[in-house]
């Protein structure tokens, strides 16, 4: 983002989104790390507005956009929390909007892209990863039964171990047909469910789809990548 003419503000008062309390119905712990985060940016806000507010992770970025319902009868927090979700933004829907800036070296790579529920159904986010993709000169496949679940799902994976055994074994499936050098995907749980430790079922190596966009627009390797590349070469 810096690279594009950005200035990015990292907040450290600014911690978890709440998510995960929210999804075991622990409201008071959820409700808590709502209002933590949105004191801090409506104060800084407000000393200098906000253009966006970024979450490079679409489980986060769709509580994000949920603050102002969350916080909709409190009196206190209610107009803070509303202007908080208006500036919510997953980094792939803010990068499409601003537009991308390739290098002279476009990647050519099979990216088979892994969109997440929380994207494609939590924030209606679904062509602007593929976008930005294509447009850094990556091949972009997308797998059969695309709107189906992974089997992370927040706590799913925990809650409901077995089926989500099966959602993830269909969608590796479903993305093994493709024949990918890499998976790209917009959400940490998203990964890590599909990567999961001491598995080799994974047909190639999975990273943030940021990732490839930074390597793209002149930043490094991701470190997933790197024994391949090197390889290539």
């Amino acid at each position: 983002m810096t690279r594009h003419g950005c200035e990015v503000v990292v907040l450290p008062e600014v911690g978890c989104c709440g998510s995960i309390n929210h999804h075991l119905g622990q409201e008071k712990q959820a409700l808590n790390a709502v209002r933590t985060n949105v004191t801090a940016w409506a104060a800084s806000d407000r000393q200098k507005p906000f253009d966006a507010i970024i979450s490079n992770t679409s489980g986060c970025g769709t509580m994000l956009k949920d603050y102002g319902f969350l916080l909709r009868s409190d009196p206190e927090y209610a107009t803070h929390a509303a202007r908080i979700s208006s500036l919510a933004r997953d980094i792939t829907e803010f990068m499409d909007h601003i537009g991308i800036e390739g290098t002279d070296e476009r990647k050519t790579l099979k990216v088979a892209y892994q969109s997440p529920c929380s994207m494609q159904h939590g924030q209606k986010i679904t062509q602007e990863p593929v976008n930005l993709l294509r447009a850094t000169g990556f091949e972009v496949v997308e797998p059969v039964g695309e709107h189906l679940c992974c089997g992370s799902a927040g706590t799913y994976n925990i809650q409901q171990p077995d089926i989500a055994k099966t959602l993830r074994q269909q969608k590796i499936e479903s993305l093994s047909a493709l024949s990918p050098v890499i998976i790209a995907s917009g959400n940490i749980g998203c990964m890590t469910q599909l990567d999961q430790a001491g598995s080799d079922d994974l047909p190639c190596p999975i990273v943030h789809t940021v990732e490839l966009l930074d390597w793209a627009t002149g930043g490094p390797v991701p470190p997933m990548m790197i024994d391949m590349i090197a390889t290539q070469s």
